[in-house]
């Protein structure tokens, strides 16, 4: 598939005269070719696809359906239903009345090449210099951030389900590559623990025999993989992650028996270093307080908040869940310099206000960043906090 760039089109003199007729008002939609002329143009996406190749669809038009359907709560099915039946989508996409649209499956497709690389933040800067010449944003105004969870698309498992799923993951990714790794080592008792996927519970029968045969099981198939394996062969990411679990749920005591680790016997590696599953080793478990935990990722969402204009993003960082949110902020303010939007005041909650990091944003970009203090300050941090009367803090109210 290969690119035809259609920018510079015009909307079709028809579509324009209905749209207008039956929403004289306008829509979102609307909006964004009146106001913007679109926010992507085709020629935006030229390294995304190949030079030779049948024609594919716009990009641009793509790219701005995913903004619509997110914006509008659509789902896939009903923002491609939108594209064909909608006179303000058809609008905004600059398409004939009779265009028949597209297939639902197009959109995930191109959020595949979407994720891929920098691709998006890429096309937020994009965006966003748009928004900045039609005056919807600008710089040395207020902004603010906030950090949200985001949940891996794993399942929650035990540490013996972990252990038995990693050793599975293993077992499908070498009979896919290389099956003959396998020969004299999986027998009937491993089809019938690791043929399917694993759901013990929390209560499952005769566990530490399960703990220690999953663990033998977990050694045998790495030593086999990491040692006694042909030439030509390379163990994949999913050996990886099972010997990554391994090393954080098990060890060799002093007479070379395999032992289970607990937090009084081997001890046991910090949730930031924790590896959840076997198909996503990057997503971490965090608990916020006695209420909040998840096993994911972090979000640091900024937008602009003065009271004159529209909110409009800004940045959009995702983090390890185990990374505090004050380590977020530089990065943050290394962006919006980049795109000239640095705030004149950045508006945060309490895990953002480390003084480390408020004295560097004045410092660096003279930025006043602004948010409660931490629940249980320093001395220091407490004194000045007595000293000022306020209860929130500031590079200007740290710096006093």
């Amino acid at each position: 598939m290969s690119l035809r760039p259609r920018s510079g089109e015009q909307v079709p003199f028809l579509t324009v005269q209905i749209a207008r007729a039956s929403n004289p008002g306008g829509t979102t939609a609307m909006w964004v070719r009146d106001r913007l002329d679109g926010l992507w143009c085709d020629e935006d996406f030229a390294d995304w696809y190949p030079r030779d190749g049948r024609p594919g669809l716009s990009p641009a038009q793509l790219a701005t359906v995913c903004v619509l359907h997110f914006l509008l709560g659509l789902s896939d099915r009903q923002a491609a239903e939108a594209v064909r039946c909608r006179i303000d989508f058809k609008y905004a996409m600059a398409l004939e009345l009779d265009d028949p649209g597209f297939h639902h499956s197009v959109l995930a497709d191109f959020r595949d090449r979407l994720a891929e690389g920098d691709r998006a933040d890429r096309l937020l800067d994009l965006a966003l210099a748009r928004l900045k010449e039609a005056g919807l944003v600008r710089e040395r105004t207020t902004q603010r951030t906030e950090s949200t969870h985001v949940l891996a698309a794993v399942r929650d498992l035990t540490r013996l389900e972990l252990v038995t799923e990693a050793v599975r993951a293993v077992l499908e990714e070498v009979a896919r590559t290389a099956s003959h790794l396998l020969d004299g080592l999986v027998d009937e008792d491993w089809r019938r623990r690791y043929g399917r996927p694993v759901r013990l519970g929390k209560n499952p029968t005769r566990p530490k025999t399960r703990i220690f045969a999953g663990g033998d099981d977990a050694c045998r198939l790495l030593e086999r993989l990491l040692h006694q394996h042909g030439p030509g062969y390379r163990p994949g990411p999913q050996a990886e992650a099972l010997r990554q679990i391994m090393v954080q749920n098990y060890y060799r005591g002093a007479a070379g028996r395999l032992r289970r680790r607990t937090a009084d016997d081997g001890g046991l590696p910090p949730s930031s270093s924790t590896v959840v599953s076997p198909y996503d080793t990057t997503a971490r478990y965090v608990r916020h307080g006695h209420i909040i935990s998840w096993k994911g990722f972090a979000a640091h969402v900024t937008e602009t908040c003065a009271s004159d204009s529209v909110n409009v993003i800004t940045d959009v960082a995702t983090t390890s869940a185990a990374t505090n949110n004050g380590q977020a902020l530089p990065g943050i303010h290394t962006r919006l310099a980049r795109r000239g939007l640095l705030p004149a005041e950045h508006l945060v909650d309490g895990g953002y206000t480390s003084l480390v990091h408020l004295e560097r944003a004045e410092r660096e970009h003279q930025i006043t960043v602004s948010g409660p203090l931490p629940a249980t300050p320093p001395a220091s941090t407490a004194r000045t906090r007595a000293s000022t009367g306020t209860t929130s803090t500031s590079t200007s109210t740290a710096g006093r």
